[in-house]
């Protein structure tokens, strides 16, 4: 081929392929909303506001001494640990705080990848995915206190604490429920069916311990023993946070499906939707409002109750 067919034959290439490219639609971003469990895209209801932005929050828990709410923050999760994981401090309308509250330095601090949180007495745990540790830390200082590894663990989820010591702990494709004593020792609390993909973890106003699965829409109630006392379902599954209110209302957020199921005496019913990645939410007692990390959209949802 000589020079000038060369250079036909690339610039036919090259105007095929930028006609191509102008050929394809121009396609703007949707308003939040999320696909439903009929498989609908449904736009954010009216109820919610959502703030950001946060690096991959996953969950958050509510400190009512201070009136702030603590977020989870990922950092840049991947296949090396990175130790770059940080807490940020939230005001209860949304504005920051204080964005690295935990991991404004690392000196003397190891946090990867923090996924569940729970407060229980004056002490912050958070399970720390990227090492598969629990971590805990000092409520009013930040400083750590105790890591626990979970040998054997697929991927360490949602937590739960009940002010003596102990603390709860999903694992999810194991589908396991772990239980970590005060002096750290770990043992398997619960495991295999009706678990199921299990995730966001809470304590009941009785002391039992309330599990939600990815899997289905179950909603679990175990007794200290380990025994099942109850089982509920949100109206859509794949489900990542529980919070219990004072009167023993429960809500739930599906991180699948957008959606937050509220769970009392009369049954379950959805009270907002389309939140796209709805993750493990926090409920702000003071505020009286659930507030739901969102995941990869790097924000907070906020519903008034």
């Amino acid at each position: 081929m000589n020079s000038f067919s060369l250079k036909l034959t690339m610039s036919l290439g090259i105007f095929m392929l930028s006609t191509s490219i102008r050929a394809q639609d121009f396609q703007a971003g949707l308003p939040i909303g999320a696909v439903n469990q009929a498989g609908e895209r449904v736009e954010l209801s009216s109820n919610v506001k959502v703030f950001g932005s946060f690096h991959f929050t996953e969950s958050c828990t509510f400190d009512p001494e201070r009136n702030l709410i603590l977020a989870m923050n990922r950092g840049n999760s991947g296949d090396t640990p990175d130790n770059d994981g940080y807490v940020s401090l939230i005001n209860p309308d949304g504005s920051v705080h204080t964005t690295k509250w935990i991991g404004a330095t690392r000196d003397g601090l190891e946090l990867h990848d923090p996924i569940g949180s729970a407060i229980a007495g004056n002490v912050l745990y958070t399970a720390d995915n990227g090492s598969r540790h629990v971590r805990s830390f000092d409520l009013s200082t930040g400083r750590p206190l105790a890591a626990v590894e979970i040998p054997g663990a697929g991927f360490i989820n949602g937590i739960a604490g009940d002010g003596n010591g102990t603390a709860y702990l999903s694992d999810t494709p194991n589908h396991t429920l772990y239980k970590i004593t005060s002096d750290g020792e770990v043992v398997v609390f619960a495991e295999g069916a009706p678990l199921n993909r299990p995730n966001g973890v809470a304590m009941d106003n009785d002391g039992n311990i309330v599990i939600v699965n990815i899997g289905d829409n179950a909603v679990i109630t175990y007794d200290t023993s380990g025994r099942v006392v109850k089982e509920e379902n949100a109206v859509e599954a794949g489900n990542d946070g529980v919070v219990i209110l004072p009167d023993g209302t429960k809500y739930v957020s599906s991180v699948r499906f957008g959606s937050v199921s509220k769970i009392d005496s009369r049954g379950a019913e959805i009270i907002a939707s389309g939140i796209p990645s709805a993750a493990s939410m926090c409920y702000d007692s003071i505020q009286n409002q659930l507030v739901i990390p969102m995941n990869p959209n790097y924000s907070l949802a906020f519903i008034r109750l």
